[in-house]
């Protein structure tokens, strides 16, 4: 045992022995670039693995007024429908382990859920949390579909040419609700009707502003105009082009106004795969507690 150390102690000191005769006849301007060089990488790594640390847990349920997204909310957090719910005027929100992972062995990551109120008033609390989100639930009532297919549509429109999920490119998911119903809509269904309606709406806003600019043209004067749920008000003190527009939700999505963004491409049929970011449908019921699809898709995007 103590030739053999001796023998370790005489290959570690021929070794440093040789470095050194080595580093002796390198340059020092190379030696410099090479501890800069160490020193870097080893910076860059540190900085990427935080990065990854701090990668966003955040997934955002959002839709129409009666959709079942808060019952969604508690099925993911415990499981269970809470004997029914009331619609939302304020955000739920928390971070826990998805029920469905409680009996999982290992670490799990938690998930941050927030279930934003439907309510069109209350929509503008939305864009507080789209810039942490990892991902973004549509939910749909695929039950009662067709009566609000056009509101839905128009909101989803307005989601995804929003600035904050075009450029980080946040995944959305359309959530088919109340699947469990016969006479319930199928999401292959459900995203066709929404992709002819999104379709829609280039013609419709393209006239849209094309009848205002003639309007601001023809009268210099104090307009009212009404078209089509398009009111407009333009006096001489204000700019041609630039007088604030209210735009009835009967009429046109707000998206073409307020957002940076537009969707499809020019003299095609609209579909979702023209969208920047990723968009995807599923089923669920949130009454059943069957959201096995919605789980996926959390995990998809927020790695345990």
């Amino acid at each position: 045992m103590q030739q053999e150390l001796e023998v370790w102690k005489e290959q570690a000191s021929h070794m440093w022995n040789v470095a050194n005769d080595y580093l002796r006849e390198v340059p020092p301007n190379q030696l410099y670039a090479a501890a800069a060089i160490v020193v870097f990488t080893t910076l860059l790594l540190l900085l990427l693995r935080v990065l990854k640390r701090t990668k966003s847990n955040t997934i955002v349920l959002t839709g129409l007024s009666g959709s079942g997204k808060t019952v969604i909310f508690y099925q993911l957090r415990d499981g269970s429908t809470h004997q029914g719910t009331v619609t939302s005027m304020e955000p739920n929100e928390d971070t826990f382990i998805l029920h469905g992972e409680t009996t999982k062995k290992g670490k799990i990551k938690p998930v941050h859920i927030v279930d934003v109120p439907g309510h069109s008033r209350l929509r503008p609390k939305l864009d507080e949390y789209l810039p942490q989100a990892a991902g973004i639930v549509f939910v749909v009532d695929a039950l009662d579909f067709l009566p609000n297919c056009r509101a839905a549509s128009e909101y989803l429109y307005d989601l995804l040419t929003k600035g904050s999920v075009v450029r980080k490119k946040i995944p959305l998911l359309i959530l088919c609700n109340k699947t469990d119903k016969v006479t319930a809509h199928t999401k292959e269904f459900i995203r066709r009707q929404i992709e002819k309606e999104m379709y829609g709406f280039k013609f419709l806003n393209l006239f849209t502003f094309t009848h205002l600019i003639i309007q601001q043209l023809l009268h210099p004067f104090i307009i009212i105009i009404a078209f089509d749920g398009l009111c407009v008000r333009h006096t001489p003190s204000s700019p041609p082009y630039l007088d604030k527009l209210r735009v009835s939700r009967n009429a046109v999505s707000d998206a073409d106004v307020t957002n940076e963004f537009t969707l499809g491409v020019p003299d095609e049929p609209f579909s979702f795969t023209q969208c920047a970011n990723k968009v995807t449908t599923a089923d669920a019921s949130g009454l059943t507690g069957e959201i096995s699809q919605l789980e996926e898709f959390i995990r998809e995007h927020v790695k345990p």
